[in-house]
């Protein structure tokens, strides 16, 4: 198969690209546009190893329309997987329109470009393409003390990240309603894991720890997540854009529901085995204003890629994130190459 992945620089993309590289004979082309977090380095370790000639990059904005339908229609792709978004909730905060330009206006570009490819495509070739668009389960907003996001729970974004992908996921679906694109769309809880950048919970605080520095948890470190590890994220997306079925939605969860707290003080006592110090790396926490409409609660019921795909995660989310903290150890310098860049 030609696979195109948009965002493949990114810390899910990356570890996409690096498990497709390793485990099959696809043809690779990944659309980055290099932003802050864009990270080439791992992917470069993986083709360093294959010698391998299975793979391109070509550096684009997907706001770019023009560039992007010539490179589609060079590939000619049997698979698209969106992951190209901005996806920090601060950010979008702090910068709304970034988000709107990338994750909504880029999105729209990328569909039109895929269906005007997808039309000019023999009826045997139309029969084997998909557009599987990745997103998040933030897009459902937030839970109480009970329940579970499905495929079926209501949108209800509460940042202007969640709503730029919730932005997302309807232009998807209305394209395969409205012109007939064959979509999948997949939402996933929290990822973790190596090459993750330093910007998002575990990372952060696994640098700050290192070094000694304050931990910082907003408001009183209650708020849940359903954490998933990276390696089994990209299996259930392999699996979801091999096996799916087209107009379907699919919910990936990692079993790992836990306060921020609660991972944060994990991190601690595993560094506490790891590099003991004269302190316990708990006392470096220090809780600081909450972040404007944090969502109390996320949790994924993915029954259904179970049922239907016969996916389920390997790793705990004990085992992965002794795992990850274990390989940032190992790889600080790169760790602050990815923060510094």
């Amino acid at each position: 198969m030609k696979i195109l992945i948009t965002g493949g620089c990114g810390f899910i993309g990356g570890a996409l690209i690096r498990k497709l590289l390793t485990t099959t004979d696809h043809e690779i082309l990944n659309l980055d546009k290099f932003g802050y977090a864009s990270d080439h380095s791992s992917i470069d370790q993986t083709i360093n190893q294959l010698k391998t000639n299975k793979y391109k990059l070509f550096k684009i904005d997907l706001n770019n329309k023009n560039k992007l339908e010539e490179i589609i229609q060079n590939f000619e792709p049997d698979l698209i997987m969106h992951l190209a978004a901005e996806s920090h909730v601060d950010r979008s905060i702090e910068s709304p329109e970034h988000f709107i330009e990338s994750n909504i206006l880029g999105t729209f570009n990328l569909l039109e470009s895929c269906r005007k490819f997808f039309d000019s495509l023999s009826i045997e070739k139309k029969s084997k393409f998909i557009f599987h668009h990745i997103s998040t389960d933030e897009v459902f907003g937030s839970l109480g003390e009970k329940g579970r996001f499905s495929e079926s729970t209501p949108y209800d974004p509460r940042s202007p990240y969640s709503a730029s992908k919730a932005s997302s996921d309807h232009l998807v679906r209305s394209w395969y309603h409205t012109y007939g694109l064959p979509v999948i769309v997949t939402n996933c809880s929290n990822n973790f894991g190596p090459w993750q950048f330093p910007e998002k919970l575990i990372p952060l605080v696994t640098l700050k720890a290192i070094h000694s520095e304050k931990i910082p948890i907003y408001g009183d470190g209650s708020n849940v997540r359903d954490w998933l590890f990276v390696e089994d994220h990209v299996d259930a997306l392999i699996l979801s854009a091999m096996k799916g079925e087209i107009g379907e939605t699919y919910c990936i969860g990692g079993f790992g529901e836990r306060t921020n707290l609660e991972v944060v003080e994990k991190i601690c006592d595993i560094l506490d085995d790891l590099t003991p110090k004269s302190f316990k790396h708990k006392d470096l926490i220090s809780f600081v204003k909450d972040r404007k409409g944090h969502d109390q609660r996320y949790s994924i019921n993915s029954e259904k890629i179970q049922s239907e795909l016969n996916w389920e995660p390997k790793h705990s989310f004990d085992d992965g994130l002794l795992k990850t903290v274990e390989w940032y150890l190992k790889n600080e310098n790169i760790f602050n190459t990815m923060q510094n860049n």
